[in-house]
């Protein structure tokens, strides 16, 4: 038993030996670089970030409630007019997808790209806030968010609506 535990010990410092062998011959370049002081400490250049993602982002209720009432965010609503008159979320902007090419341009110079924007639409079967969220994105807006959910969901929960406006 004493030959085997011998035997065991010397095979784990050989393949401890050959392995630490290994190791300096495959980073000797890079050993050297350090022994003679070459290295450098800083980390290698990632690659940039999109400035922004490809997307709008999708956002629940309670995310989108907590930002109606702490005014963090502008709040969108992608529905034409008539729509928005008659019922639209308290504090929200009205920008149909179909004026969007007229819009977005007066939107992108009055409102900081940093900031960020949350826009909705009729729930989840109505894709113009993913639409316009997306011509948002393209404008150089980096937060643009979709509340997928709408104006009915919020109406649903019993938030703040407001009617009238432009």
């Amino acid at each position: 038993m004493r030959s085997d535990l011998r035997r065991l010990a010397t095979e784990m410092a050989v393949i401890v030996l050959v392995a630490a062998a290994v190791g300096i011959a495959w980073n000797f370049r890079l050993l050297r670089d350090v022994w003679q002081g070459h290295a450098s400490t800083a980390s290698a250049p990632s690659l940039p970030a999109p400035n922004a993602p490809a997307e709008p982002l999708p956002l629940g209720l309670i995310q989108i409630k907590e930002l109606v009432d702490s005014k963090e965010a502008v709040i969108i609503d992608a529905r034409d007019r008539e729509a928005f008159r008659k019922g639209h979320i308290s504090g929200a902007l009205s920008l149909p997808l179909g004026e969007a090419d007229r819009l977005v341009p007066e939107l992108v110079a009055k409102t900081p790209k940093e900031k960020l924007l949350v826009v909705y639409c009729n729930g989840y079967d109505c894709h113009d806030s993913k639409t316009l969220g997306r011509r948002l994105l393209a404008a150089g807006f980096g937060q643009v968010f979709v509340f997928e959910g709408g104006f009915p969901e919020w109406r649903d929960a019993g938030y703040p609506v407001a009617q009238g406006g432009e």
